[in-house]
């Protein structure tokens, strides 16, 4: 922290003023809340500090990988933009601007003076909220297939997550963790902190979870906010692997009872994994949020 004394770790007291400046331009990218950035601050370490009337936010990655977030807020964005990029020069002798949406990139990504590279892997998948409720036509017949796999198969509730069923869903994060073996997986192993985190401070960070209950043990949850005005998005899902349809279920479910009111549903990105890009592609997206890299030439 000695290497930055311009910028100060993130913590639960600026929820206030992140969220003051996220609503004078509200985001398009998944990243950019701060449910987002509190819960994953332990894998990787923001630091954040107002610039010319705009949060500017800077990651150490664990002290290594330094990079950026576009500028947030209605201020003098351009400055914003220069000053970080010329700090992170000076500091690390690199600078990069990362997970930056289409809209930013389109206004204030100069490219005389900035290369912008297009980050397919960490692009946003973004679905008509009706449709993930209803699943329309033969577009959707295999999830509807496992859905009513699922609906036959088991006698569950679905719950609103509050404090009664952290200590359950926490089971299941333990069980999951177990089959997919997140101790060989440092991703693995930072995404059950963020769970941990995120339940944690549920009620503090003011958002949303669901939960399907069979037996008196939690199957699948899933976490969500509101991204924007007509978008939600789901920053975490799961589900016991074992259950056929589980994952149809649990989406079908927290849209339907969570979500109704959004135009748009956010399931973020799919991070080059092959198996997961399929997965996300299978639920017909509306569209893509294409984020950029921004690096000065």
């Amino acid at each position: 922290m000695a290497n930055v004394p311009d910028f100060k770790p993130l913590t639960l007291e600026d929820r206030s003023i992140f969220n003051e400046f996220l609503a004078q331009t509200p985001p398009e990218t998944s990243e950019l809340t701060f449910t987002n950035l509190f819960i994953w601050r332990h894998c990787y370490d923001p630091l954040w500090t107002v610039c010319e009337d705009c949060i500017v936010t800077l990651f150490l990655d664990k002290g290594d990988a330094r990079h950026a977030f576009q500028p947030i807020g209605s201020g003098d964005v351009h400055a914003a933009l220069d000053f970080v990029t010329e700090y992170m020069m000076d500091r690390f002798g690199t600078a990069v601007i990362s997970r930056v949406g289409p809209t930013f990139a389109g206004t204030f990504g100069n490219p005389e003076k900035l290369e912008i590279i297009e980050d397919r892997n960490n692009s946003d998948y973004v679905y008509l909220g009706e449709e993930l409720i209803n699943l329309p036509g033969n577009r959707f017949h295999k999830k509807k297939n496992l859905l009513n796999q699922f609906l036959k198969k088991h006698e569950f509730q679905y719950q609103e997550v509050g404090p009664e069923l952290v200590v359950k869903i926490l089971e299941l994060q333990e069980n999951w963790c177990e089959i997919k073996r997140c101790e060989e997986d440092a991703a693995l192993l930072d995404e059950d902190r963020a769970v941990y985190e995120a339940l944690k401070r549920m009620d503090m960070l003011q958002f949303r979870g669901g939960a399907i209950v069979i037996d008196g043990k939690v199957a699948a949850f899933s976490l969500g906010e509101m991204l924007n005005p007509d978008t939600a998005v789901i920053h975490i899902e799961k589900g016991d692997p074992s259950i056929t349809g589980i994952y149809a279920a649990m989406n079908k479910l927290f849209c339907e009872n969570a979500w109704s009111h959004a135009k748009f549903i956010n399931r973020e990105q799919d991070l080059g994994i092959e198996g997961l890009r399929k997965a996300k592609l299978s639920y017909n997206p509306h569209h893509i949020v294409t984020k950029y890299t921004l690096q000065p030439r």
